[in-house]
């Protein structure tokens, strides 16, 4: 073959170096995104334990799944939430929407201390609940009047969001002797 010939695989190797690069670009951009994200809500929450449903033979049991989680902007309160987990091939794959039923209930686990000051209905915790159009949101507010801190958990869709809901109440109240009491009042943005 001369030396100025071009065979089928240069032919090839001129489109794909150039596809390689720009896929790779493309990884490098959406990890960093990813990365990069500021952290408005808390991370994942700890699985303290699964009960299995609904029994089925040849996939994934439905299941309950109750989850341990700490309030990221305010130390000495903590969260345990059960939610509805799908089974079948559809939970396996995780492609499966999971219905809006949560309960959930907050207490005071440490003397409390705000690391920051906080919006009402500031988010606390979100995940995806569906492939695209739901999640399910925890949100933190302030009774002012009464010293408490109070967290609702709802679920949205892109479309129409759940009417279920969850409250819970954290009455902030001294811990121990000598422990002197903080007003959620003064960390409320205004």
């Amino acid at each position: 073959m001369p030396a100025n010939a071009v065979s089928q695989y240069d032919n090839l190797r001129k489109i794909r170096d150039p596809l390689a690069a720009v896929l790779g670009l493309a990884l490098v951009a959406f990890s960093a995104l990813g990365m990069a994200a500021p952290a408005q809500a808390a991370d994942e929450p700890d699985l303290i334990f699964r009960r299995s449903t609904v029994f089925k033979w040849m996939s994934p049991n439905d299941k309950l799944a109750t989850y341990g989680l700490d309030d990221p902007e305010v130390e000495g309160v903590a969260c345990h939430f059960t939610v509805p987990e799908k089974g079948g091939f559809k939970g396996w794959v995780g492609i499966a929407e999971e219905v809006s039923d949560v309960s959930l209930a907050w207490r005071q686990v440490a003397p409390i201390r705000f690391k920051a000051k906080f919006a009402q209905g500031d988010d606390v915790f979100r995940k995806r609940r569906s492939l695209f159009f739901k999640k399910m949101q925890i949100v933190r507010g302030c009774d002012e009047k009464r010293n408490v801190l109070v967290y609702m958990v709802y679920s949205d869709h892109l479309i129409e969001g759940s009417p279920k809901n969850s409250t819970s109440s954290v009455p902030i109240m001294p811990w121990g002797s000598g422990d002197s009491v903080q007003r959620c009042s003064e960390w409320v943005e205004k």
